[in-house]
């Protein structure tokens, strides 16, 4: 019997991580440093990191594994009929002491020619940052070819970068073959395709954790990279008390930002899709198909497509994430 859904948080330990998701209680696997958690990958099914339910009568099953045996009934017949036993999304917190390489993802066109996977469109909520803490996303300005590649060998590519400063609460989208890094001082969520693609193009001279520069890929970004920038990428919207807003809407995913104070009840019949919800202010409670689950600030659940009702109580924000 399916219920709402927790899992056990893949941490991925990175030259630029931070402390951060250690620090709010995300338990980090022994042989890694606290200090350097990057990555707290809370749903995924990327074959090799598959996420575990971390609770109940399902513990101990991959979400493969539930999507195998459940189908429609966890994912909705709709997505189970296009992405299979792959689930579609991958849901992940992101802690930056440092700045991120200069990188860039596929689409799905080339990432299935290229590596047999999906690409990446992905989008960022910001948790949190510090004074100076800043995304550099698209190009400044439309650039040729040649000054697209004068730059990446010269290694200046990051002056080229629209660099802007965040603070908590903004949202911003990220369509694949756009340009972009994510400097100090940030914890944000990020949904994303589920796929692992990443073209570094510029990692300012950089070592990983055993003293190796970081491979770059920059014959393969010079295949996807976007060299006009979009006009609009920030999707940004004041919360609604009790209700939910739009912040993006793709082929790959929907994302909304649900507001909570007191409850909300949500009627989930005619959506036929998953819902997953990460928690990134406050705590609430989610009673769903006879259980009710607690989630804290950096906490995520799912809720499977059978679902027809739910209520949300206390006082938070989420992203409620799903496929139209």
């Amino acid at each position: 019997m399916l219920y709402p859904l927790r899992f056990t948080p893949l941490m991925k330990e990175v030259v630029w991580g931070g402390e951060r998701l250690a620090r709010a209680g995300k338990s980090v696997p022994r042989g890694k440093n606290a200090s350097h958690i990057g990555e707290s990958w809370e749903l995924s099914g990327l074959e090799g990191d598959e996420s575990v339910v971390s609770e109940g009568e399902l513990e101990g099953n991959t979400i493969s594994e539930l999507v195998e045996v459940y189908m429609g009934e966890l994912v909705g017949d709709k997505v189970y009929s296009q992405y299979g036993l792959e689930f579609p999304v991958l849901l992940k917190f992101i802690d930056t002491r440092d700045t991120l390489s200069v990188q860039v993802h596929p689409n799905d066109e080339f990432a299935q020619e290229m590596h047999s996977a999906r690409g990446k469109t992905e989008m960022w909520y910001v948790v949190d940052a510090a004074p100076d803490g800043a995304i550099y996303l698209d190009f400044s300005r439309a650039l040729t070819e040649e000054e697209y590649d004068q730059a990446v060998e010269s290694g200046t590519i990051d002056k080229l970068l629209r660099k802007r400063l965040v603070h908590k609460g903004e949202a911003f989208l990220v369509p694949a073959g756009t340009v972009h890094s994510i400097g100090g001082g940030v914890l944000l969520a990020e949904v994303q395709e589920t796929s692992d693609i990443t073209y570094r193009i510029y990692d300012w001279g950089r070592k990983d954790l055993l003293g190796h520069p970081r491979e770059l890929h920059t014959a393969l970004a010079a295949e996807v990279v976007g060299l006009t920038p979009h006009e609009n990428l920030n999707i940004t919207k004041p919360a609604v008390r009790n209700g939910a807003v739009e912040l993006a809407s793709c082929d790959v995913f929907s994302v909304n930002l649900v507001a909570v104070d007191g409850a909300v009840e949500l009627d989930y019949a005619p959506l036929d899709s998953f819902v997953a919800y990460m928690c990134v202010e406050g705590e609430v409670s989610i009673k769903a198909m006879g259980s009710s689950v607690h989630l804290e600030q950096l906490g995520t659940v799912l809720i499977p497509a059978e679902a027809t009702d739910l209520v949300i109580s206390g006082k938070g924000k989420l992203l409620e994430i799903y496929i139209k």
